[in-house]
């Protein structure tokens, strides 16, 4: 198991957070966007608490990041295709 706090999954994570809050809510992926940023809180408290995360939140929170910034290229796609 891997203990926290890693600060560069702390940084990443909080990071990738103020992003998807920054979405347009005229964005289709704001919905998502949303849901997506709740679930990245609860892991960025349990970083900040140091709390013990098994190799299976692990890949949770590395599944969830992959699909935040997959959420913000395809809405940054998708505010390029309205100009």
């Amino acid at each position: 198991m891997k203990t926290f706090p890693a600060d560069k999954d702390l940084e990443l994570v909080g990071r990738l957070v103020d992003r998807l809050e920054h979405l347009s809510v005229d964005s289709t992926y704001a919905h998502r966007a949303s849901g997506l940023r709740g679930s990245l809180l609860r892991y960025i408290e349990h970083l900040e608490t140091g709390e013990k995360m098994g190799d299976e939140d692990q890949t949770k929170m590395d599944e969830l990041i992959q699909y935040g910034y997959r959420i913000i290229e395809l809405a940054a796609k998708e505010i390029g295709a309205k100009r």
